[in-house]
């Protein structure tokens, strides 16, 4: 599924245009993409939560030359699926 798969699937359940479905969707990914900078957590009730954990600092290597290579520290996003989600 696409976010123009969605669009069209808040367009067939509401009826309304598929303009203000869009500006809806992108609205709703806009929002949660802010929260996830800000270091907020998304809970979703029947779907999952998604939270922003800091990646700690690492050595990996090049693949071509085998040299070692420092990783630095950063945030990465997370999905824990909900209870629903699991079940499928």
């Amino acid at each position: 599924m696409i976010k123009l798969d969605l669009v069209n699937e808040v367009v067939n359940r509401t009826g309304i245009t598929k303009v203000k479905a869009e500006m809806a969707v992108d609205r709703v990914f806009e929002s949660m993409k802010e929260a996830l900078a800000r270091g907020e957590r998304i809970e979703l009730r029947g779907f999952g939560i998604f939270t922003v954990r800091n990646r700690k600092t690492g050595i990996g290597r090049n693949p071509r030359t085998g040299a070692e290579v420092a990783i630095p520290p950063g945030k990465a996003v997370r999905f824990k699926p909900g209870k629903e989600l699991q079940s499928l």
